[in-house]
């Protein structure tokens, strides 16, 4: 018998947001281990507000809403508060009740600065990292580090010269056209108006160059989580020195070892790692190359035999290529290491201050 196509709603409702989740979703142990870390918060959150005024929305229920937005690649805050009054999962997830209204995007807007200032995420992750470290899935021996390229909140055509009238400008005002085309550039002469933090930078010859940081990642090799995380301003050199900064902030003086990819094969870098007792299992970096005199030449590596010879060399570059999942599910499921959706180094993805 064919049912009939009637919506009629009951009355009464008698379940909970738990009751739509299926009991082997991912979420789950996600949201056990980031409520465990946010309760070791608490004193934290009691610090940044005051003991009068109206109740916020509270703090917990903002943070589990961001890492929502990272796992799902929700492009903004608004279409998560959006979602919020509807996506059941999304709900349970950042504590929300049947009966509760979603709050207001601005929400996130009001309190950012806040969040920034009281460095609360480096304190969520460090909280994250503690949980790791105790059920014993850290490696206290072996690491990888790699840099990518974050695209900053910036435009070509926000960059003017820093001495001298800007660009002519024609078009509308709200989005002026600027004709860049032809014209030499670079971070010594132009500036942007928009982000000043923001260097115009490639990776790669055969790459434009863009507004952009760079974002930098140490993995431990153990369980292929990230450990430390800086953002810099883009430059040849930002990848090594990033390395040695986070290197030298792990805890402990024992021996360790340090996997990356050719850009870390200078002689800078390798005697930097071995003067805080790091062994740098880089990969070699060795090409033939033609001189100015027209003779062919080598370009030799700092890594030699005494390192390569070891079998822990040979694992350390199989397990260095993961870091680059780190970076690829980052940029391909979330959207704030892809391009950074706030201006300035301080307040940028990865940063010091928001290494999540």
């Amino acid at each position: 018998m064919r049912g009939a196509d009637i919506t009629q709603e009951s009355l009464f409702v008698m379940k909970q947001t738990a009751d739509y989740i299926p009991a082997e979703h991912p979420l789950i142990a996600i949201r056990e281990i980031l409520n465990q870390a946010l309760r070791e918060l608490d004193s934290l959150f009691d610090s940044i507000y005051g003991e009068r005024g109206r109740y916020s929305v509270p703090p917990e229920w903002l943070l589990r809403g961001l890492v929502l937005q990272a796992l799902y690649g929700i492009r903004s805050e608004r279409l998560l508060c959006e979602q919020l009054g509807y996506n059941m999962l999304y709900r349970w997830f950042v504590g929300l009740g049947m009966d509760d209204a979603a709050w207001d995007h601005s929400t996130y807007t009001q309190n950012r600065d806040r969040l920034i200032e009281h460095e609360v995420i480096k304190a969520l992750f460090g909280q994250v990292m503690k949980q790791a470290q105790d059920a014993d899935l850290l490696s206290a021996e072996h690491f990888s580090v790699d840099g990518t390229l974050i695209r900053a909140w910036a435009s070509h055509k926000s960059f003017v010269p820093k001495d001298g009238s800007p660009p002519d400008k024609g078009g509308s005002k709200s989005n002026p056209e600027v004709d860049f085309k032809r014209q030499k550039r670079s971070n010594d002469t132009h500036e942007s108006q928009t982000d000043a933090d923001a260097r115009l930078f490639t990776k790669s010859n055969k790459a434009e160059a863009i507004p952009a940081y760079i974002g930098h990642v140490l993995m431990e090799n153990r369980s292929k989580l990230a450990v430390g995380t800086r953002l810099t301003l883009a430059s040849g050199t930002a990848e090594r020195e990033a390395a040695i900064a986070m290197l030298e902030a792990l805890p402990g003086k024992s021996r360790k070892t340090l996997g990356a990819d050719k850009n870390f094969d200078t002689e800078g870098f390798v005697a930097a790692c071995r003067e805080i007792n790091v062994t740098p299992h880089v990969a070699q970096n060795t090409y033939e190359y033609d001189t100015k005199t027209g003779k062919r030449a080598r370009r030799e590596s700092n890594i030699d035999a005494r390192t390569t010879r070891h079998r822990g060399y040979v694992v350390s570059q199989v397990t260095r290529k993961m870091i680059e999942t780190l970076f690829g599910d980052a940029k391909q499921h979330g959207t704030t290491i892809r391009q950074a959706k706030l201006r300035g180094q301080a307040k940028g993805p990865m940063s010091s201050r928001w290494p999540c």
